[in-house]
């Protein structure tokens, strides 16, 4: 006589109800669910709403070495690529499920509750107020961050070169002084006399670098840009 062979999700079935009811089951899991639901629910609260903590409570034989970062290496960064270092409390575009699950993994691993979020992205997805790459970080103290996650697009390649000229002052006037220096050879000879001299030269390079200069000012100024390096961590659009 042939024995027959054993199934086991039967067994795994038969065991289960000898332990418990269909009924009590579901109840089991659905309360479970529930709190690992109303846990996303707290975690997207304290994103959204922002909390100005400044320290974590990290097990730091926990943390991992290539995600901490000090504030002035965040700072470099922006500035460099025109990016906002901001509360989450001001981001605008939408915190991915993959964030809200590795917090809830830092949080029972470092058994601890975080807060103070901030968030590096560009200044169109934060709600700033009147005066393409998000990461996720979290304050350590002492001026370091955890980064938690990183989610959409990466930057354009060009980006920071694209955004050199507003990294501060002098790189704005330098690359003024360079395309001046372009436009004034670009005037065709004869234009204002029939020989080009040196100080004809010069002053159609003067009168170029007051037309571009104007424009400049006008872009940059009048419509409330500033430097990359006054805006990195300002709230204020027009800062």
């Amino acid at each position: 006589m042939l024995l027959k062979k054993t199934n086991i999700e039967s067994e795994l079935s038969r065991l289960r109800f000898k332990t418990a009811s269909e009924e009590n089951i579901l109840e089991s899991v659905a309360q479970i669910l529930k709190e690992d639901n109303q846990k996303d629910d707290d975690i997207l609260e304290t994103i959204i709403t922002g909390n100005s903590a400044k320290v974590n409570n990290f097990d730091f034989d926990l943390l991992e070495t290539q995600n901490i970062y000090h504030l002035d290496t965040i700072k470099s960064i922006c500035i460099d690529y025109r990016l906002r270092f901001l509360d989450t409390k001001l981001f605008k575009g939408e915190i991915p499920y993959e964030a809200i699950s590795k917090i809830k993994e830092l949080e029972k691993a470092h058994n601890t509750e975080l807060k103070g979020f901030k968030i590096v992205a560009p200044s169109k997805l934060f709600k700033l107020e009147n005066a393409d790459d998000p990461l996720l970080f979290a304050p350590i103290g002492n001026g370091y961050y955890y980064l938690i996650h990183k989610w959409g697009n990466d930057l354009n390649p060009l980006r920071k070169w694209l955004m050199l000229p507003f990294k501060n002052f002098e790189n704005l006037v330098a690359l003024t002084l360079i395309v001046s220096f372009i436009a004034t050879f670009l005037v065709p000879e004869g234009l204002f006399s029939k020989q080009n001299t040196t100080a004809e030269f010069w002053m159609i390079f003067f009168f170029m670098f007051k037309f571009i200069g104007a424009i400049v000012i006008y872009y940059t100024f009048a419509s409330g840009k500033n430097f990359n390096n006054a805006i990195w961590d300002s709230k204020y659009f027009n800062a």
